[in-house]
């Protein structure tokens, strides 16, 4: 079993948890590799970490690892999945966050993870992802989100107007505080918080969600995630911000923004105990009604 992992902090707080992923690992015999940075945090530390390999980016990985490890909470899946782009390499989350919607395998289940990993017992729930594009570049090879990208004012209190077209044809212009287009998997995160809907993994499409639109009757709507979108920006400050999950670039009125489907998917192992449907019980505390019991 080849397996990667990636983290960001050893704290007292997930030590003991992290110490025993190592340990459990290594009871299976599987062949260990640490992300270069995490494993400076984990160097005297972790007993278990002895004959860890390392590897510092996407090219140090391919398709030969049976899954990774994220460590921590939704960001550092997100994170992780920069580091996995097309590799087709199942990710799985370990919670040693706050809610974790993505990363939603608890500290208490890792023996339990670990030998599902080894018995082959998890099913991969592929996830589309978003692809931006700009003259300029902006965000090099690493121009995918997982959840979503924004389109924000940046440093002025005006709204700003972004003008939207959907394969060629002209949408709307939004006078808001900024836009969210998100894929089915961040329709639970920002979008979600913005008045957006819930829309199941699978189903095929994006969301463009306002964010305090000055109309009132701007409504988030939902799109095939094979449209073609193209937005231009104009604002008294001349500079906004762009985001793709937690990466951000400073974007022009001069910018043409295009957004489609990426050309890959992110596979996130879910284990036997675990399903889209039951996160939005257990962690958007759905059902928790007195008249459910």
């Amino acid at each position: 079993m080849k397996v990667a992992i990636y983290g960001r902090k050893l704290t007292d707080e997930n030590k003991e948890s992290v110490e025993k992923l190592f340990q459990s690992l290594k009871n299976k015999d599987a062949d260990i590799y640490v992300h270069t940075k995490f494993q400076l945090e984990l160097d005297n530390r972790i007993t278990a970490l002895d004959n860890a390999k390392s590897f510092t980016s996407y090219e140090d990985l391919d398709a030969n690892f049976d899954v990774f490890i994220s460590l921590g909470g939704d960001g550092t899946i997100l994170e992780a999945v920069t580091l996995v782009r097309d590799l087709n390499i199942p990710i799985l989350g370990i919670n040693t966050g706050r809610l974790g919607f993505l990363s939603n395998t608890r500290t208490d289940e890792i023996q339990y993870a670990v030998d599902c990993i080894s018995n082959g017992e998890y099913k991969l729930d592929k996830r589309t992802l978003l692809e931006v594009n700009t003259a300029s570049n902006l965000f090099g090879d690493i121009n995918f989100a997982l959840n979503e990208l924004s389109i924000l004012k940046r440093d002025s209190s005006s709204m700003i107007t972004i003008q939207t077209y959907i394969d060629g044809d002209y949408l709307n212009s939004y006078w808001a505080d900024g836009l969210i287009i998100s894929t089915a998997t961040g329709s639970t995160a920002y979008s979600l918080s913005c008045g957006g809907p819930i829309i199941m993994p699978g189903t095929g499409n994006f969301t463009i969600t306002p964010i305090a639109p000055h109309n009132l009757n701007v409504r988030p709507i939902v799109i095939a995630d094979s449209s073609i979108l193209k937005f231009t920006v104009k604002s008294r400050s001349k500079q906004n911000l762009l985001a793709l999950d937690f990466r951000s670039k400073i974007i022009t009125s001069k910018e043409t923004i295009t957004v489609q489907k990426a050309d890959f998917t992110i596979a996130l192992m879910q284990l036997p105990n675990q399903s889209f449907i039951s996160s939005l019980r257990n962690k958007l505390n759905w059902g928790l009604d007195q008249r459910n019991k």
